[in-house]
């Protein structure tokens, strides 16, 4: 047994009281239907008004947001290429290219990010307001784990590159620093306005000591009386060692270097040198990596993964990977000294720092509300071939899991959905029956549609599906009389049934009117015309029709006769056919042989022996009965006199 995460968050249905009232419901594949029902298993009671309305409950409610639509669009580009990436690429090329795909995806959340804050700012009502705020810090907060699971999982930076990395990622996510400096470089007197240590205390935080300088510079040029201490504390900050990216210089000769600038510092504070100005002495406390000192700083540091970075900076600049956790647990500790409990983002991130992948996506699968996040990074952090040994108990591994997770929640939305097709695809276990079983529920609201889901169900040779979404079409054809489309969907269906069916309407309108709907379609049967007996009957019928208007009398009353005695016309049909033949019995020439004719006066006989003609119902009105009396009786004649004329014809050429 699993151990639970907790009891499930309750959503409350405005107007149904559940204490009270009995609730049906049903599951769909992304929703379910509530109601109320009137069942009541202690004791019938007097039946009273209650909630109306049947809900409809969604799942994943942000693939209906307009921004995070373009976020599910722009990954999808960047997950199609990344499964393509080349197996036989290894070592350094493989690595860049996979690092470039995740810089692809945080490039698109920070994008995404950006429209919602824009959204918020321009939002009319508060609610909304607050909404997209909410969403922002979602958002932002995905980014911030997906940077930093990118430095340690994907870039797998060593010590010393690695402290660089984290530096860049505090620096991206504690951004105020810039709309700081901008207001206080663009006052009169940069030095006194109120945020100015404010801003170089947080410069010197996110290690950015250039910047740290130059305003030290001007408050240098500000105030003679501190520009020694000042210039001091510069060349401190200038000579600080960190092993910049070109630097061919190694960890341990960075060690001593640092260790030596480490006690010119201490000197610098034992002496005094900063001893009539606090403020140049908490940041040179700072720079020694004075834990007190910085602890000092909670409210600039903002959180205890800035404190952390800070504090490895001017404590543990070559801190190994495998330190991490230690120096991590130990900084959200004392930057939250028991006074509160740690937040969902604060344990994902620790998770992160213990290289513990797997709880990092269980974490974020719970904390956030979508599949996206941990669907996208499981399958980067897949590709980087560090989830290989984790197969779930139901059949699948983990990264598969996710990603027919998300790709369900897509087919909820009437558009996303055609971006969930290639999440299934990428599922080699289970992707295909759960795209089958996804498709055979998409509304095909209209033509268009359908042709979409055809064309998908075709590329992958899913026959069943293929025939469901051709036979839905060629239904809703027919219900609107669409003769001709009914009859091309159930061929393209290869559904003989269904084609007997529509040409049977078709030889029904053909009787009631005389001539032939779609001929286009019909003379263009081709070899489809073998998919029933029904539609070869209709197809051959219609070019008996053809011949006849030729004036090839001979093939077309050759080609009638076929078609009642080898048995492919519907005895229903056989009176319409012999009387399709009267006009042939009657021309001066004879079309029809001896032989011939006697086959047409048993088909007559055998029809006027079998009870009603085109078969109809026995109760006919006696006008009907004189109606086909008299053409059996014109059948009769026309068929004697052809009869005798054909055996004059032919006694004279074998005489001659």
């Amino acid at each position: 047994m699993e151990e639970l995460d907790g009891e499930p968050t309750v959503t409350l249905i405005p107007g149904v009281n559940s204490k009270k009232k009995q609730m049906c419901f049903d599951w769909g594949p992304g929703e379910m239907l509530v109601c109320e029902t009137l069942f009541n298993k202690k004791e019938k009671s007097e039946v009273v008004p209650g909630c109306p309305f049947i809900y409809i409950i969604r799942k994943d409610v942000d693939v209906y947001s307009q921004i995070l639509r373009k976020l599910f669009n722009e990954s999808h580009g960047i997950f199609v290429g990344l499964q393509r990436i080349e197996e036989e690429l290894t070592g350094k090329s493989r690595k860049a290219q996979l690092v470039r795909v995740s810089k692809n995806y945080r490039s698109v959340i920070r994008a995404c990010m950006e429209e919602m804050h824009q959204a918020a700012i321009a939002a009319k009502d508060p609610a909304s307001g607050r909404q997209f705020s909410s969403q922002v810090s979602i958002l932002s907060a995905m980014e911030l784990i997906w940077n930093l699971c990118e430095i340690l999982f994907i870039e797998v930076a060593p010590a010393g590159p690695l402290l660089l990395h984290l530096l860049d990622w505090v620096r991206l996510h504690v951004c105020e620093v810039d709309g700081l400096s901008a207001d206080v470089l663009g006052s009169e007197n940069p030095s006194k306005h109120e945020s100015f240590w404010n801003l170089v205390t947080i410069l010197v935080l996110q290690g950015r000591l250039d910047e740290a300088r130059q305003m030290l510079s001007k408050e240098a040029d500000a105030s003679p009386a501190s520009a020694g201490m000042c210039r001091a504390l510069g060349d401190l900050m200038r000579t600080m060692p960190i092993l910049s990216p070109g630097n061919t210089q190694t960890l341990t000769e960075l060690e001593l270097r640092w260790q030596h600038w480490h006690e010119e510092c201490e000197r610098h504070l034992q002496d005094g040198t900063f001893a009539s100005s606090p403020r140049l002495g908490a940041l040179c406390k700072i720079m020694l990596g004075d834990e007190e000192a910085l602890l000092e700083q909670r409210e600039l540091l903002n959180n205890w993964y800035h404190f952390l970075v800070t504090r490895l900076l001017y404590s543990h600049p070559t801190v190994k990977p495998t330190e991490l956790h230690i120096y991590a647990q130990s900084s959200l500790d004392l930057f939250l000294g028991g006074e509160s409990s740690p937040e969902p983002l604060d344990n994902i991130l620790m998770a992160a720092f213990e290289f513990d992948i797997h709880q990092v996506i269980k974490e974020c699968s719970i904390a956030l509300s979508n599949w996206w996040f941990v669907a996208h990074l499981t399958d980067l952090l897949d590709h980087c071939k560090l989830l290989q040994s984790h197969n779930l108990y139901f059949g699948s591994n983990m990264r598969e899991f996710l990603l027919l997770e998300y790709a369900s929640g897509l087919f909820a939305h009437h558009s996303l959905w055609q971006l969930g097709v290639d999440y299934f695809d990428h599922c080699p276990e289970l992707g295909r029956v759960s795209l089958e079983l996804h498709v055979e529920r998409i509304p095909l609201n209209t033509e268009q549609k359908a042709l979409k889901v055809l064309r998908i169900c075709e590329q992958r040779q899913m026959t069943e599906q293929v025939r469901s979404v051709c036979k839905i079409l060629a239904m809703k054809a027919v219900r609107n009389n669409r003769l001709g489309s009914a009859l091309s969907w159930s061929i393209r269906a290869k559904d003989a049934a269904f084609a007997t069916l529509v040409s049977d309407r078709f030889l029904r309108d053909y009787c009631e009117r005389g001539c032939f709907s779609d001929l286009d379609l019909i003379d263009n049967l081709g070899p489809a015309m073998m998919l029933s007996d029904r539609l070869t009957f209709l197809g051959k019928y219609r070019e008996f029709h053809r011949l006849y208007g030729e004036k090839r009398f001979v093939a077309g009353a050759s080609l009638l006769l076929s078609l009642m005695t080898s048995q492919i016309a519907p005895r229903s049909f056989w009176m319409t056919l012999l009387t399709d033949a009267l006009p042939l019995l009657e021309q001066k020439q004879v079309i029809f042989s001896a032989e011939q004719t006697y086959e047409l006066m048993r088909c007559l006989e055998d029809l006027t022996m079998g009870g009603p003609g085109r078969g109809e119902p026995d109760g006919q009105g006696p006008q009907d009965d004189d109606i086909e009396t008299t053409k059996v009786e014109m059948l009769r004649l026309a068929l004697a006199r052809n009869l005798a004329r054909a055996i004059i014809k032919e006694g004279s050429l074998e005489g001659s």
